[in-house]
């Protein structure tokens, strides 16, 4: 799966605060996630990151 920091994941299941949008922060073994509307950041293992995500939405260019 390519995914890049800057891009936005949205997951199938929604953060305890009813978003399920995600920035990612850090890319490698593990992904580092930034809820969208309450700023909570998230560290997941790549496969289990890899199994929630529903759609991959690119950064947009500069």
């Amino acid at each position: 799966m390519n995914i890049s920091v800057g891009d936005i994941l949205v997951m199938k299941k929604n953060h305890p605060c009813g978003n399920n949008r995600f920035l990612v922060l850090r890319v490698g073994m593990d992904f580092k996630l930034r809820c969208e509307k309450c700023g909570h950041e998230v560290m997941l293992p790549r496969s289990k990151a890899e199994k929630g995500i529903r759609r991959v939405l690119p950064k947009e260019p500069a």
